[in-house]
């Protein structure tokens, strides 16, 4: 492996074990000459931890500091939390957009004419691209105001124009506190059908499954996070992420942009 570019598949999505696990494998590469390592981690846990608040980690900054500390000079992941992870991270970054998968997912189950939706103005960017990649007319997307309190998510304000058909689309499923808080809004504005794109699926906890209660049909997730064993499969739909990871293998050099750099 000396003088070779090495790819990490590993991943740092709960239990911890596994970014161990990763970074040990990082520094033996290293250490037995390769030029260069890239980690290649689908779901990229701590990006949510990007903010500087007193009192409170910043998880994402750490993380790239002990992913530099362990050899890899890349890391590739998909759909990074924001823009901000990758103005922490003291190595270079990439991120791969589910926008063509979850186009695909909306063509295949003739979601064409439903209204797409962010759950908050964050997520406005993935449905605009989401809508590019679909064909969708961009026009303004409907989002909502969303605030964080000691009880939990609050959505300020009117969502905008919705139809009766509804595809919220964001970068993860947690607790679902920010889906569940939208989708109450969306049902109070007379919404009959939601459709929940999301790339990663963690389903923490309970509280998501009020959602089959607000009009939600069918979340889709990719298989970025291993899904819970116990998630009905009628209900939740994983969307492999395999081709986005197999055609992305590469790096753009920073002068042409172009990818060069094939990995091993």
């Amino acid at each position: 492996m000396s003088g070779e570019h090495c790819v990490i598949l590993g991943t740092i999505a709960p239990p911890d074990e596994g970014f161990l696990s990763a970074m040990l494998l990082a520094h033996t590469l290293k250490k037995e000459g390769a030029d260069k390592v890239t980690a290649l981690l689908p779901y990229l846990a701590y990006s949510r931890q990007d903010k500087d608040k007193l009192g409170e980690s910043l998880g994402t900054a750490w993380i790239g500091a002990l992913l530099k500390g362990s050899g890899i000079d890349r890391v590739l992941t998909v759909d990074v939390h924001s823009g901000r992870d990758k103005e922490l991270f003291p190595i270079p970054l990439a991120s791969l957009s589910t926008a063509i998968l979850f186009a695909e997912v909306i063509q295949k189950h003739r979601l064409a004419d439903a209204t797409i939706v962010a759950p908050d103005n964050g997520a406005i960017g993935r449905c605009e691209a989401v809508k590019r990649a679909a064909g969708v007319p961009i026009g303004v997307t409907p989002y909502f105001e969303k605030e964080r309190t000691a009880k939990g998510i609050i959505h300020h304000g009117s969502v905008g124009t919705v139809g009766a058909r509804v595809v919220i689309v964001d970068d993860m499923i947690d607790t679902g506190g920010t889906l569940v808080a939208a989708c109450e809004k969306l049902r109070a504005a007379g919404v009959q059908e939601i459709y929940i794109l999301v790339t990663h699926g963690l389903f923490t906890g309970s509280s998501w499954l009020q959602l089959w209660s607000l009009g939600v049909r069918r979340i889709f997730c990719t298989d970025t996070v291993p899904l819970r064993s116990d998630i009905d499969a009628a209900n939740v739909t994983v969307v492999s992420v395999v081709s986005l990871i197999r055609d992305s293998l590469s790096w753009p050099d920073k002068e042409t942009g172009r990818m060069t750099a094939r990995g091993k």
